[in-house]
């Protein structure tokens, strides 16, 4: 099966990739309205102009002192914020693409610099990411400084360029940073002139905005949780944990028929170290545990730091993809701050976490309740808890006998194996149900799967 469905189980094709060695300098590209910040960088939607005497010619736009007058300033647009932007002079096919600026205070303005401290936004690079001018290491391929390469996965972001260049002003810079402006362009400022610059796709909007405006069925919101977990599971396989994830720090995208596709990003935070793997020697108080303080598993916001003691991210990730999913399902997220009802995840019980609504399929209940787990050895997997929900989705069939066995759970594998095959090329190749089925075959392991089958047996036994 997974010779099969690896090579397919790839994000969607680069929005750059007619233009390989083009896209390295700041000035190639046209910077529209400011699409989100965060506490460490800004996000600009952004496309690189063609010329309609010359079709495929990037003409060069170049970003001064001062903002284009085709650009001014309409304040800021928040991808967190209560009211969506309304971009009113071009359509959003106008920026496919989205330019995140690293706001540099600290790490000097040398590439080499720039590139040792905000080394790990660079996890999720394309290989040629850091091919071009600015790269600091034309043609680099070797982790920066013993971080982890993650290969590409379609539920986690893709930094297709990645450059330093001097810090511009930037439409909204004044109103929003303007303390981490450079002295060149705000004498108040403490800011360095030169920065690092990650090019990615524009995605239509944060998964904390579109749950904000959406009302989702049930099945909806398990393919949704499915997603998150395929993404984790994905890191987890590559030692990388984000330590950062949140309904912020995921982007949304839509297929034909408006089914939500989601893309972890933002791994400002992440553990990605070719020495220490998942295992983070927590040898002082001055070891970064990670961001996202409310939705920080308990064994990493419990530990306490001295020699000998290590923290284990394996299932941490996990942990926090069973609190989103409560906003996924439509409610509040326990660990965030709702008054006398919040959890804290360094002393929360489980009998204390909110029951899910009776619409929910056990499965879903129990999938969250043990990925909620306070103890990593009783939490689930991310990839046992993946596998329990693509068979609650598409498994019905084979879960029916009562006597399951390895050789019916192979033929029900090779008929998914031939209709997904058939779908991707006869269908629509970008539809959601496709695209997670193949990631489900592209993942088999023989102990996860049986593993997963067992808890559902089990489950739908009591309940009986």
């Amino acid at each position: 099966f997974q010779t099969a469905f690896v090579g397919k189980n790839k994000p969607q094709k680069d929005p750059l990739s007619s233009f390989r060695w083009q896209g390295f300098k700041l000035e190639e590209y046209l910077i529209g309205q400011p699409i989100g910040k965060g506490c460490s960088a800004a996000v600009y939607e952004a496309a690189i102009p063609f010329s309609r005497d010359h079709p495929g010619r990037v003409e060069s736009t170049h970003l001064t002192g001062q903002e284009p007058a085709v650009q001014q300033d309409r304040g800021l647009v928040s991808q967190a914020a209560e009211e969506e932007p309304v971009v009113k002079h071009q359509p959003k096919e106008s920026f496919p693409l989205a330019i995140k600026m690293m706001w540099n205070i600290s790490a000097g303005s040398s590439s080499e610099a720039i590139l040792d401290a905000m080394g790990r936004e660079l996890v999720p690079a394309t290989g040629v990411a850091l091919a071009g001018e600015y790269g600091a290491v034309s043609g680099h391929r070797k982790p920066i400084l013993g971080r982890k390469k993650l290969q590409p996965h379609p539920n986690i972001i893709q930094v297709i360029r990645a450059f330093t260049s001097s810090v511009p002003l930037l439409p909204g810079a004044f109103t929003d940073y303007p303390d981490v402006l450079p002295l060149s362009l705000n004498p108040r400022g403490i800011g360095h002139s030169r920065t690092l610059f990650l090019v990615m796709k524009n995605y239509p909007c944060t998964l904390r905005q579109y749950l904000r405006e959406s009302i989702l069925d049930v099945c909806l919101s398990t393919m949704m949780i499915l997603q998150l977990l395929e993404g984790v599971d994905h890191l987890v396989r590559h030692g990388i944990a984000h330590r950062d994830l949140k309904s912020d720090n995921i982007l949304v995208e839509f297929d034909s028929v408006g089914c939500p596709w989601l893309v972890i990003t933002d791994f400002g935070c992440c553990l990605a170290d070719e020495n220490v793997g998942l295992r983070l020697p927590f040898t002082s108080s001055y070891v970064d545990r990670g961001g996202n303080g409310c939705l920080m598993a308990p064994e990493v916001i419990t530990a306490s730091p001295g020699p000998g003691t290590v923290i284990n991210y394996s299932k941490a990730d996990a942990w926090a993809v069973g609190a989103i999913a409560y906003e996924i399902l439509g409610l509040a997220n326990p660990f965030y701050g709702h008054g006398d009802s919040t959890l804290e995840s360094r002393s929360y019980r489980e009998d204390q976490l909110p029951s899910l609504p009776h619409h929910v399929p056990l499965e879903v209940k129990q999938v969250i309740k043990l990925l909620l787990q306070r103890d990593p050895n009783k939490r689930l997997s991310a990839r046992v808890a993946a596998n329990v929900l693509h068979l609650s989705l598409w498994g019905e069939s084979v879960l029916a006998s009562k006597t399951l066995k390895p050789d019916q759970m192979i033929a029900w594998l090779l008929c998914q194996s031939a209709a997904a095959l058939l779908t991707d090329r006869l269908v629509d190749k970008h539809r959601v149900e496709t695209k997670m089925k193949m990631c489900f075959l592209a993942n088999l392991e023989y102990e996860d799967l049986w593993a997963a089958i067992f808890l559902l047996l089990a489950w739908r036994s009591r309940s009986e």
